[in-house]
């Protein structure tokens, strides 16, 4: 565990630069095109090469990939493995080409359909130009996943920051020196959007290279293929069911009004924040050391790695989940109002902000059940409870729209995931007795009670500074640079108070991360 810590420490510490960039990202962005449609557009057209980026890049194939090349690994070395990914890299560049192809040409008929608002028209052009990002992410998805498994993990986190390091480069140029209408400024975002994935695919390829990998193209089918794909097929259908979801929430918003998508997409990127940064770097590292325990038969250790994820992402979800809920409005405020996002932009985003931040610690948690179904090559399952979920968000959201607008389509989103997580979590209980949820949940009350007590030092910290009557861009400045930390400060001593479970890796995680920092500065 202590080498998984060591792991987790890295790619946390690479994430936070890549979120920092990210925010960076967003901010900018908001302040150039605020919560228009034109904004919407984008946030609408990128989804789609990101829907199928999740079925045949992180989705389901990475799902699929991973416990398979632990088994060429153990019983065919290096070379076997290599050979998987050409293999895989191939028919990815087939398929996915393939449907850059489709989707080109059947968004080309959008803007001559009859009745649609004009916001259609501009989301489907937006949609020609991004789709080929599709290519290049599914490629870095399949490389990034061969470096994990032979014990990479910086270079994969990293491949974010050269995407927003790219948009924001491209989001200034046409800013402030090329382009002289919001049109223009927004090619130009697209522009280093597709810059961008191509960094993606290349830094990885070219780590991949230095480890020995040779590029080559290969479709012959063969039988350790034939069974990744029947291996992948559950999981395609899951993920697909996923990403129709999303896909289908930010399409209701696009729907509802021109401003719903981007106060979804901002508050969605708010709560991935501590997603990003933690819960997905313990589950990248966590899946390939359960699968390899799965994959020999050590179900006992594999239920020990499992549970003390567990409660090291709750240790973070938790208490992030209820201080951006209670900081919710000094945070939008600081980080987004201005230029083109204004007061009412910002009033409008904060319940929304809230209510999602509510749903964090059930986000991160069907994250690391999902993985720990796929280390048991079970891709059923999860399909299955994620098609009911998918079915219970869409009629939420149809029936709450209607009333509450943009916070309806969140609270869907929202109970539709607690559904998910706690289904999933005793189907896996009941399957498998080690991971059964009872082997944790004295540290996960633990780690609740411990956020409560935080949440009430914060929320009387920000009352403090309400009542000072300061300036607006202070208070929120103080909010964020005084509270958080003691917040943070609080939770860490009332979790020793109580002597809540989980705290040590939690210490060492931090630990590492500050180690990993120090060491790239």
């Amino acid at each position: 565990m202590s080498r998984n810590l060591a792991s987790i420490g890295t790619v946390s510490g690479a994430t936070v630069l890549s979120r920092v960039l990210g925010l960076a990202r967003d901010m900018a962005t908001a302040a150039v095109f605020g919560t228009t449609a034109l904004a919407s557009a984008y946030v609408t057209a990128f989804t789609l090469p990101n829907l199928f980026r999740r079925l045949l890049g992180e989705g389901a194939l990475t799902a699929a990939l991973v416990p398979m090349m632990s088994e060429e690994l153990e019983h065919g070395g290096r070379d076997a493995a290599f050979a998987l990914v050409n293999k895989v890299a191939s028919w990815l560049l087939i398929v996915t080409g393939g449907l850059v192809a489709i989707a080109i040409g059947g968004m080309a008929i959008v803007p001559h359909v009859d009745g649609l608002e004009s916001r259609w028209a501009t989301g489907a052009q937006l949609g020609q130009i991004l789709f080929p990002y599709v290519v290049v992410i599914c490629l870095a998805a399949v490389f990034g996943a061969a470096l994990n498994l032979l014990g990479e993990y910086l270079v994969p986190a990293m491949t974010a920051v050269w995407l927003n390091a790219s948009i924001l480069a491209a989001l200034g140029l046409g800013t402030w020196v090329f382009a002289e209408t919001a049109e223009g400024r927004m090619y130009w975002l697209c522009g280093g959007t597709l810059i961008g994935g191509c960094l993606q695919a290349l830094t990885p390829a070219r780590a991949l290279w230095k480890r020995g990998w040779r590029p080559r193209f290969d479709l012959e089918p063969t039988d350790r293929f034939r069974e990744l794909l029947r291996l992948m097929g559950p999981g395609l259908f899951g993920a697909a069911i996923f990403q129709i979801n999303i896909l289908a929430s930010r399409g209701l918003a696009f729907a509802l009004n021109e401003s719903a998508a981007t106060l979804l997409y901002l508050a969605n990127r708010l709560m991935e924040v501590p997603l990003g940064i933690f819960t997905i770097a313990v589950s990248t590292v966590t899946f390939p050391a359960i699968a390899r325990l799965a994959a020999r038969g050590e179900r006992r250790q594999m239920a020990e790695h499992y549970h003390r994820a567990i409660l090291l992402t709750m240790h973070i979800a938790l208490p992030a989940s209820v201080g951006l809920v209670i900081l919710a409005e000094p945070i939008v405020h600081l980080l987004f109002e201005r230029g083109e996002f204004d007061p009412a932009d910002t009033a409008a985003m904060v319940p929304v902000l809230g209510i999602f931040c509510l749903g964090l610690p059930f986000y991160s948690y069907v994250t690391l059940v999902t993985r720990a179904f796929h280390a048991l090559k079970d891709t059923g399952t999860p399909v299955r409870v994620a098609t009911g979920a998918f079915v219970l968000n869409l009629g939420l959201s149809l029936y709450l729209m209607r009333g509450y607008g943009t916070i309806g389509l969140a609270v869907a989103s929202n109970l539709a995931i607690a559904v998910q997580t706690i289904v999933l979590q005793w189907s896996l209980g009941r399957r498998y007795r080690e991971l059964a949820a009872g082997a944790h949940v004295r540290g996960l009350v633990g780690a609740v009670a411990t956020a409560f007590v935080m949440g009430a030092v914060v929320w009387g910290g920000w009352w403090c500074l309400r009542s000072a009557a300061l300036d607006s861009r202070w208070e929120a400045a103080l909010a964020i640079a005084v509270l958080i930390p003691v917040g943070a400060g609080a939770y860490f001593a009332s979790a020793l108070l109580f002597r809540v479970e989980g705290l040590d890796d939690l210490r060492a995680l931090l630990r590492r991360v500050r180690g990993g920092r120090a060491k790239g500065t």
